[in-house]
């Protein structure tokens, strides 16, 4: 057994002692979801607060802020069914939750960028913001229609990721643009993607038509 494995089974190992534990204690996961939800918020007032003087500092303060609210993401759907209280309102108030949560990361740094007097990355986080949410209602809308829409690369994990990385090295502007142009990428991919699935269906006018016609 090597050393990164005998510390991947160790962190698995407390992890599941930690959900053991949230479950006995009867926390109810979307507590755990709204948690993280707060914690993210804390990050998005960092990003927000930091000027030229402490920019490098509260960047980083932020980075590790996320990682943090990551917990929250690892636990909650598995305290919920450790609990037995998986439900599709927890599902959806995951959902929700998480939207919230990346939008707030963003808003941060749009309150950081207009504070600066940066208008150029002021748009470019606001167009950040809205791209990370279409490539989740897109994925949404399609799955609505045609069972599965999973294509495109930059989902929620990816772009946590990258916020990672932009905020403790102090490299948020070109993580911006790399978000902003793979995420736009995602969600042409999931409507070309959706459109091939559906220009052969009939249309319900015309299946309506033809059943009352018989």
């Amino acid at each position: 057994m090597t050393w990164t494995s005998a510390f991947g089974r160790a962190c698995g190992f407390l992890l599941d002692a930690i959900v053991r534990w949230l479950a006995l204690a009867r926390i109810n996961p979307n507590v755990l979801t709204f948690m993280g939800l707060v914690v993210n918020i804390v990050a998005a007032c960092l990003f927000g607060y930091a000027n030229g003087d402490n920019q490098a500092r509260l960047f980083r303060y932020a980075g590790l802020v996320i990682i943090a609210s990551g917990f929250f993401d690892l636990v909650d759907g598995r305290v919920a069914r450790a609990s037995n209280q998986v439900s599709r309102f927890g599902a959806f108030f995951d959902s929700v939750v998480d939207r919230y949560s990346d939008a707030s990361q963003f808003l941060g740094l749009l309150v950081f960028y207009a504070r600066g007097g940066r208008f150029f990355y002021v748009v470019l986080s606001a167009v950040v913001m809205i791209s990370a949410i279409m490539v989740s209602y897109t994925r949404a809308r399609a799955e609505s229609l045609i069972g599965s829409c999973k294509v495109g690369f930059m989902e929620r994990p990816e772009r946590l990721v990258l916020v990672i990385i932009g905020a403790l090295f102090n490299v948020m502007a070109p993580v911006l643009w790399l978000i902003a142009v793979l995420s736009t990428i995602t969600v042409v991919h999931r409507i070309q993607y959706t459109w091939s699935r559906t220009r052969f269906e009939v249309p319900a006018t015309a299946r309506t038509e033809s059943s009352h016609a018989a």
